[in-house]
Formats: C-alpha cells, sequence, structure tokens
C-alpha cells in the first residue's frame, strides 16, 4: 500500500482545498445541526382569563400534541486535497466525512464512482475500493476497516460523522498534469428521493419519515494529480483572542502557516501559493511574510500581494523550486469579524 501523503503546488487548482482538515476520529459528532430530535413530543395549551361575577376565572384550552418526525438528510464532505499520483500506482486514497445532517438515527450506504465526466483519466477502484478510516490517519492503513454493502454499513446517530476512504489505482497511461477524479456517495437506506418524500413508520421509534434538503443521498468528490516531482503543502492556524486565550470568537486573530517544499527529484517551474481570505474573516494589513521576511499587500516588486481583483487572496510567487531551496514558509493573519 502507498501511504505517501503528499501535496501539490498547482497555481489554478489546489489553493481552495488548503484549509480542509486532516485526519478525523472515525466517528464522532458536530455541534447541533441536527434541529429537534425525532420522536420529541410537542404540546400546546392555551388560556383565557376572566372575571365571572367578580370571580376570577382561567379557562383551558383542549391540549394539542405532536410527535416530530425523521428528517434525513445527508452531507458528504472532502477532506483530502488533491492526491500527488504516478502512473501504475495503486491503493491511493481519498478521505470524506460523511455527516448525519437528520434529526434521528439513520444507517447509509456507500458508493465509489471514478468515471466522471470533466477529468483526463479515470481512476480505477482497487479490489476493496472503500475502507472505514479505522485509525483517523487520513489515509490508508492495515488497520482501516474495509466497507461491504449491506454488512457494515454505517450506523450515524443526528449529527454524528464517519471518515470513509476510497482507494483507486492508476493507470499506466497517464502524463503529468492530469488530472482524475473519484466520487463518494452516501444515501440513506430508509430511503431518498426528492425533499419532502414520505416514509410511513420508518423513521426512529416508527415515526414517519421525511427526506429534507439534500434528498437523503450525497455525495464528494476528489482529485488524483499525476506529477513526477512531489510536493508537500501543509497549513497550520493559531488562534488569539482578545483577552489574552485562544478561543475562536469575534475579534479574534488566526494566524496561519503554509509550508510548501519539495519532497523528490524534479523542479516545480513558477510555482505560486494562492490562499483566499476565510468567509467572515477579514485580512490583517501587512501581515503577509515568505520565509520571515515582511512581504508588502501592494502589488509591487516583492514576492506577492493581497489580490483584491475578486474575493481577497493572499498570493505568493515562490518560483521555481527544488529540493535544494528547503521549506518554503508563508505566515499572514485575519481577524474574526
Amino acid at each position: 500500500m502507498n501511504t505517501a501523503n503528499h501535496r501539490f503546488v498547482s497555481a489554478s487548482r489546489w489553493a481552495h482545498r488548503l484549509s480542509c482538515a486532516g485526519a478525523l476520529l472515525a466517528i464522532s459528532a458536530t455541534a447541533g445541526a441536527a434541529g429537534t430530535p425525532v420522536g420529541t413530543i410537542i404540546q400546546n395549551t392555551a388560556t383565557v382569563d376572566f372575571d365571572l361575577a367578580g370571580t376570577p376565572i382561567t379557562l383551558q384550552s383542549n391540549t394539542t400534541t405532536i410527535t416530530v418526525v425523521e428528517r434525513i438528510d445527508v452531507v458528504v464532505t472532502l477532506q483530502s486535497p488533491q492526491v500527488l499520483v504516478a502512473p501504475n500506482e495503486s491503493d491511493r486514497a481519498l478521505l470524506f466525512t460523511v455527516t448525519n445532517t437528520g434529526n434521528g438515527s439513520e444507517t447509509f450506504s456507500l458508493a465509489i464512482d471514478s468515471i466522471l465526466a470533466g477529468d483526463d483519466f479515470n481512476p480505477t477502484p482497487s479490489a476493496t475500493p472503500i475502507y472505514f478510516d479505522t485509525d483517523g490517519s487520513g489515509d490508508l492503513n492495515v488497520g482501516d476497516q474495509p466497507y461491504t454493502l449491506g454488512v457494515n454499513d454505517p450506523v450515524l446517530a443526528a449529527d454524528a460523522t464517519v471518515d470513509i476512504l476510497i482507494v483507486n489505482d492508476i493507470p499506466g497511461t497517464v502524463v503529468n498534469g492530469n488530472i482524475g477524479f473519484s466520487q463518494l456517495t452516501a444515501s440513506s437506506l430508509t430511503g431518498t428521493g426528492t425533499p419532502g418524500t414520505e416514509f410511513a413508520g420508518l423513521g426512529d421509534g416508527g415515526v414517519d419519515a421525511v427526506i429534507g434538503t439534500t434528498g437523503g443521498e450525497a455525495s464528494g468528490i476528489g482529485e488524483y494529480l499525476v506529477s513526477d516531482v512531489a510536493v508537500s503543502v501543509v497549513k497550520s492556524q493559531v488562534v488569539t483572542d482578545p483577552n489574552g486565550g485562544t478561543q475562536p470568537i469575534p475579534g479574534a486573530t488566526i494566524t496561519y502557516t503554509v509550508t510548501v517544499e519539495v519532497t523528490s527529484a524534479g523542479t516545480t517551474t513558477a510555482s505560486v501559493l494562492r490562499d483566499p481570505i476565510p468567509v467572515y474573516t477579514t485580512y490583517v494589513a501587512n501581515s503577509m511574510t515568505l520565509n520571515a521576511v515582511a512581504i508588502s499587500d501592494a502589488i509591487d516588486a516583492d514576492a506577492g500581494e493581497l489580490d483584491t481583483s475578486g474575493p481577497a487572496t493572499v498570493v505568493m510567487r515562490l518560483g521555481d523550486l527544488s529540493q535544494a531551496d528547503g521549506v518554503q514558509t508563508v505566515v499572514f493573519d485575519v481577524r474574526i469579524d
């Protein structure tokens, strides 16, 4: 198995993926996205107060009762940046997170599709193409559990997640610069379809289930990039809040550090790092550095600038890079709005 965790510098394709998280727990819970739990009983009673011949009277209405039905929703999120590959490589993995965004427990089937429009080649699903990321490493390892349709379909409580690896082999005919797509789809076993579709009695505890806005099915697409030059790209963040702590509250500063390093023979030509400023944050003026040297925000003779021709983006021209150039470190700050 190839467990290399390389990243590749591609000026037009990879920058939007840099903020993706790395390895996650195999199954975890996120904060309160599912809404009111299925089976919750909602009751309401009205009262009317009045006087009757000087005597205060309170009159109650009947009590209305309704039981919250199950909403079926799911989201699939790509966690891997572009995965660097070479011709004839096998067992190259892409990491996704499947999240049950419904309000009840749900079982999901998983499927891989590597014949997609818009890419340069079709990756070939491996003999065992889907695994649970059992060890939380973010890549395929010996301890990861294979997935078998109908045998160990993941059962997720509301808001729970599971990390999934889809695994492909790379054809021998690919050439440098080729992109190959591969897709993971998660589908509710209760049912899928048009939002609002009802499944009588199939929700938790025998209540009805209703398809939510995702249709009970979701997909994510990852990318393989063919290159004979391996480049590592790693992004980290540190939060400093106005109280001297590390809480990501409004007004806190996030310091992003991106390192780029060629880790194989060969040279990347005209390498450019582009890192969009995240929504809900504002770039901190004149906070850019390259290898600890200050870089101005303006377009001038130095290596970078803040590009505001579209969404604000940190741009750093790293030039031609080889192993001899070592690690290139870009740092900048944003402030949470």
